[in-house]
């Protein structure tokens, strides 16, 4: 399985498909990161001696496939962080759920708090004290097999923000264990994929889209 395969790459940034199980950034694991496998890359192609610079804009659960951004720069680093920050770019996932959702086309909305100790996030539905204001529109698209598959847009960036929100109107996403699926997939990943992302070009001010193709998985095929 390879870690990443390009989307696009210029001289401001790198758009990466990420394979699910691949860490985003280094944690107590040890295991080597997108980060420094891009920055592998990026030293071999362009044949750079010395230290290569690769900033995380941001970051995809280890189980999550799909898009990530990494700059090339830190002007473009700081651009991209802005872009983020300020909620100017247009995420679409893909996530394939245990139930049908009640409501095919809603809104969720709830307040997330994330136990670091635990690595988990609990969504509350009124505001809560130490929990933030999180919000995604999901729709139904089609069932897959035993499964449905919903077209996720989230509106804020949370930790664990649409595994924990579908859990929370009974639609776990599969393999989800760690928020109530019956069962781990193999590969421990789970099927929840960053598919499309779309932003101002930080440095070029041209709107550009991205498109990363499903991982090659029995329930993704059956896409």
């Amino acid at each position: 399985m390879k870690a990443f395969t390009v989307l696009f790459e210029d001289n401001h940034l790198l758009v990466v498909n990420k394979a699910a199980g691949i860490l985003v950034q280094g944690d107590a694991t040890g295991d080597r990161p997108l980060v420094e496998l891009c920055k592998d890359y990026i030293a071999k192609k362009y044949d750079k001696p010395g230290a290569v610079f690769l900033g995380v804009v941001h970051r995809l659960d280890r189980p999550v496939s799909g898009i990530v951004v990494l700059a090339r720069t830190s002007k473009a680093l700081e651009r991209m962080n802005e872009l983020f920050r300020s909620r100017q770019t247009k995420k679409t996932y893909w996530a394939l759920v245990k139930n049908k959702p009640r409501i095919v086309e809603d809104t969720l909305v709830h307040w997330l708090q994330k136990d670091e100790r635990k690595n988990k996030t609990t969504a509350f539905n009124k505001e809560t004290t130490g929990a933030l204001l999180s919000e995604l529109s999901y729709r139904l698209i089609k069932p897959v097999a035993d499964h449905y598959l919903l077209e996720v847009n989230p509106v804020t960036g949370r930790p664990h923000q649409i595994r924990v929100q579908l859990a929370s109107i009974g639609c776990v996403i599969r393999g989800d264990v760690k928020y109530g699926h019956p069962m781990a997939n193999e590969d421990a990943s789970i099927n929840l994929h960053a598919r499309k992302l779309s932003f101002i070009h930080p440095v070029k001010k041209e709107l550009i889209e991205f498109e990363a193709p499903l991982p090659e998985e029995e329930y993704w095929n059956k896409v």
